[in-house]
């Protein structure tokens, strides 16, 4: 069996030292364009594959960024991750993804494999770490991000947006359209969702309109049938319910659907507002409003604080980036009685 190249080979093939082939590989902007050029023309005509394991130990770190996420079915962060990808494509770096089912302990079991990877960074979602988590993390030697929340005390770097303020938000919207009796459903129950139960509590207190019997949560994960049988729980605890908002789109389009199937017109006798705006809201009929969350953007900015966290010297005292969100209105809340 042929044996796969070496940095000897590709240095051969280029004209260049091994040294400088490794210089090329892991740091690319400190060498010349032309040099880079050289080293990217052999290691494709020789067909060499770095070793990433190798590399760690030759440096103090590798091209690898770390991506843990609560969950790979879950369209919100299947977008997240597409903007990280998007803002790695063209660097050195890869991203090297974990999934923790939205588990802490899960997510603090998976964490020394990460780290033993000598990460160029690591990003992680939310800021329900445990505290062995969070301990360990406050003393690696590489930037890390925590994504789809804000907060005033991040491990290192936040981004991402007030789950609390953008239910608040919704349904301050739907209290100025006259809706008045208005419902949480919530599925999954993971700490941003509840962040948003808390928004939309808040928020009826302060309007004198809260009461108790007009949630209706469980820890299942969010799907449209969910919705549907969130939505009738509601009503037989509620009904009353003249609106509803919950913690993702899912559920939304499966309380229309339910809406539709009693015959209850939305938004005449049902106000429905959705959160996430995951696109299928915008094409129900009628459509959803829901909160539109900057989840490209999210991916893309963290993988973008921990590539200049690298090539600054000097860190950016900014910790926290709030990308903010957008209540998109649609027929669904504009109430008309």
């Amino acid at each position: 069996m042929k044996k796969p190249p070496t940095l000897i080979d590709v240095g051969r093939e280029a004209g260049v030292s091994a040294i400088t082939v490794s210089r090329a590989l892991r740091t690319p902007d400190m060498v010349s364009d032309s040099l880079r050029a050289k080293v990217a023309a052999a290691v494709e005509k020789l067909g060499y594959v770095p070793d990433t394991a190798a590399s760690s130990l030759a440096s103090r770190r590798s091209n690898i960024i770390g991506m843990i996420v609560p969950s790979f079915s879950n369209i919100v962060f299947a977008d997240v991750l597409a903007g990280a990808y998007d803002a790695v494509d063209g660097t050195r770096f890869s991203i090297q993804i974990g999934n923790v089912q939205y588990s802490a302990l899960a997510e603090e079991k998976l964490m020394p494999h990460f780290i033993k990877l000598k990460p160029a960074g690591l990003i992680i979602s939310g800021t329900d770490q445990t505290s062995k988590t969070t301990d360990l993390l406050r003393d690696v030697p590489f930037p890390v991000v925590q994504i789809m929340d804000v907060s005033s005390d991040p491990i290192d770097m936040i981004v991402g947006f007030s789950n609390y303020r953008a239910m608040s938000e919704a349904v301050g919207h739907m209290i100025e359209q006259g809706f008045r009796k208005i419902g949480f459903i919530g599925g999954q129950m993971d700490p941003r969702s509840q962040q948003r139960l808390a928004g939309y509590k808040s928020t009826m207190e302060k309007h004198g309109l809260f009461d108790p019997n007009m949630i209706s949560t469980t820890t299942k994960p969010s799907s449209v049938e969910l919705g549907r049988h969130l939505f009738a729980d509601l009503l037989q605890k509620a009904p009353g319910c003249d609106a509803v908002v919950s913690n993702n789109d899912d559920l939304a389009v499966g309380v229309l659907f339910e809406c539709q199937r009693r015959n209850i017109r939305v938004p005449h006798d049902m106000g429905i507002c959705g959160f996430n705006d995951l696109g299928t809201t915008s094409q129900t009929f009628p459509p959803i409003s829901s909160v539109h969350t900057p989840r490209f953007g999210i991916g893309s900015k963290a993988v973008e604080l921990i590539i200049a966290a690298l090539e600054n010297e000097s860190r950016n005292p900014q910790k926290t980036f709030d990308l903010g969100f957008e209540l998109r209105v649609r027929a669904s809340t504009r109430h008309s009685g």
